[in-house]
């Protein structure tokens, strides 16, 4: 199946917390949508890998995406190497998505930074022809993403651009509420760590917003590009403020 829009987040809930309003603005929009998940996210405090699995599969369902799989990375241990890049380039001429989403070029967890170079060099390998691979025993075409944007986590960092989320934002937040053994819950004995508190909820909340007053709607989400974007004409700059 070809997707438009495949985002990668390193553990799973990545995606929902960062950049899962655009995955539903684009859905509206007629778009195919994927997530991939790199890790199982293990080594979190709260949780095991068979509970995330299950969550993610709720969020999944909530977001509508057309296929999300998990590529069983080691957590906190994955590389930036050959075998990696490898899952990637794989994953990419599957799916053959025009544009990539990943995690955050820098951020508090050292996971993030390194899994969005590992997917973006990725991407750029996925071009060459005379890197082969293989899926189920049949050679596949070299594929290169028009663009790969970053996403925007827990540490702040200035967006290169933001695209309105309003209209999906409770939708956004349901499918991150999925994730009942990692975010608040009055009603988990698990113990605290930094992202179960209400507080860090407040924050995703409030980051939105913050974005979203960047260009005068209710919410948004933020992305970073290494690429130029252009535009063939200022038609598309007005039809997109009307």
């Amino acid at each position: 199946m070809k997707l438009d829009l495949l985002a990668f987040g390193v553990h799973p809930d990545d995606v929902e917390l960062s950049c899962a309003g655009v995955l539903l603005v684009e859905k509206l929009n007629g778009k195919k949508t994927g997530i991939i998940d790199l890790t199982q996210g293990e080594l979190g405090t709260r949780g095991t890998a068979e509970t995330r699995r299950l969550e993610a599969a709720a969020a999944a369902t909530i977001l509508g995406v057309d296929v999300r799989e998990n590529l069983t990375m080691a957590d906190g241990f994955f590389e930036n190497n050959e075998a990696h890049q490898r899952k990637i380039i794989t994953t990419l001429r599957t799916y053959q998505p025009e544009i990539i989403l990943c995690n955050a070029p820098s951020d508090r967890h050292p996971d993030h930074g390194r899994s969005a170079r590992l997917v973006a060099e990725a991407a750029f390998l996925s071009g060459l022809k005379k890197i082969e691979t293989t899926k189920d025993g049949i050679a596949q075409e070299a594929w290169r993403p028009k663009y790969v944007f970053n996403y925007i986590q827990d540490k702040f960092l200035q967006p290169d651009f933001v695209i309105d989320i309003t209209a999906v934002f409770e939708q956004k937040v349901e499918a991150i509420k999925a994730y009942g053994t990692q975010f608040h819950n009055t009603e988990s004995n698990e113990p605290q760590t930094y992202i179960s508190t209400p507080d860090f909820l407040d924050s995703v909340v409030y980051r939105h917003k913050w974005f979203g007053k960047m260009i005068g709607v209710k919410y948004a989400e933020g992305f970073i590009s290494e690429k130029m974007i252009g535009f063939n004409n200022f038609d598309a700059l007005v039809k997109n403020n009307t």
